[in-house]
């Protein structure tokens, strides 16, 4: 019995054709468009759903305004997610719509949705780097990335109350068979699935103690992908969150945008891989953000009066 990712993402918003250009901007592909929802998708075929923020279908909102009403957790076969239904059932309500995904409710109130994944695999052609002892590129050269486009949602990461955390931790690692890779006591609870490898694929963050959107991942396929991909959404009047860096928890380079549906997103690359051997790691005190963010003194430049300083 297994979840082997993240299905899909529904946001309840208040502008849905600004928050459809957004995600079209950010790389992903729009595979349906009404008045009342858009559903785009990863290369893997993950969706990202919106829907305004006044239709009866959504899910109860935990906080006010645009951002994340339900992850839809993808399951390994349809005996899985039955086994997974009855033991929710014992003490929650479980309401299994027509295309047979499972809905219910979280500690928090935020939606949890279960379904039968049905992963598509792509053959992607990541960038080759060389360095000296190690080519990966002969006679060619690097290329503008037209429109990068994001592999897969790797990970989620939902803001809730200090209060009632342990509980609200505990519903994913005892009942959906969740492990526990780091836990920082002052500030949250890095997860991961069972059927993944990632260093972590949900962060419930209780650190700004109140229930909301914190952002979603997306994973892309290099360096260069987190860095164009952020500077085409600054080109294309989106505001960055987070400058380019390296976190030291998960150890990916991350690039963040502010998302109109709520929240951030994040192109990532470069994610820690851990087995079963890793953690869970517990830290008392929160490690720093990150290992590096891009810093610049451009804006405010040092006198240089060397010579040839005019090429820098």
């Amino acid at each position: 019995m297994s979840i082997e990712r993240i299905e899909s993402v529904t946001y309840g918003v208040d502008d849905l054709d600004e928050c459809t250009r957004f995600f079209i901007d950010f790389g992903l592909a729009l595979r349906e468009q009404t008045p009342t929802r858009a559903v785009l998708t990863t290369q893997v075929g993950q969706t990202v759903v919106l829907r305004p923020l006044e239709d009866p279908e959504l899910p109860a909102a935990v906080e006010s305004g645009p951002g994340i009403r339900e992850v839809v957790w993808g399951v390994d076969s349809q005996e899985s997610l039955d086994v997974l239904v009855a033991g929710l059932r014992s003490d929650r309500a479980v309401h299994v719509d027509p295309d047979g995904v499972a809905h219910t409710y979280d500690e928090t109130g935020f939606g949890v949705g279960l379904a039968v994944t049905r992963p598509e695999h792509v053959g992607y052609d990541p960038r080759k780097y060389n360095s000296s002892g190690r080519i990966e590129r002969w006679n060619s050269s690097h290329g503008a990335i037209p429109q990068v486009r994001p592999i897969r949602i790797c990970h989620v990461a939902l803001n809730i109350p200090k209060e009632g955390r342990r509980e609200a931790a505990d519903f994913y690692l005892s009942r959906l068979n969740f492990r526990a890779t780091d836990i920082v006591e002052p500030m949250g609870v890095f997860m991961q699935i069972e059927g993944d490898d990632d260093q972590h694929n949900f962060l419930l963050c209780h650190r700004p103690d109140r229930a909301g959107t914190n952002h979603t991942s997306y994973e892309v396929s290099g360096f260069d992908d987190v860095i164009e991909g952020g500077n085409h959404m600054i080109q294309k009047g989106w505001r960055e969150a987070r400058r380019l860096g390296r976190h030291t928890v998960g150890s990916n380079v991350f690039r963040f945008i502010h998302n109109p549906a709520g929240g951030r997103v994040e192109y990532a690359a470069d994610m820690d891989r851990v087995d079963d051997s890793y953690g869970p790691n517990v830290h008392a005190e929160t490690p720093p953000h990150h290992i590096w963010v891009l810093e610049t003194n451009r804006e405010n430049p040092v006198p240089n009066t060397s010579e040839g300083s005019a090429l820098a």
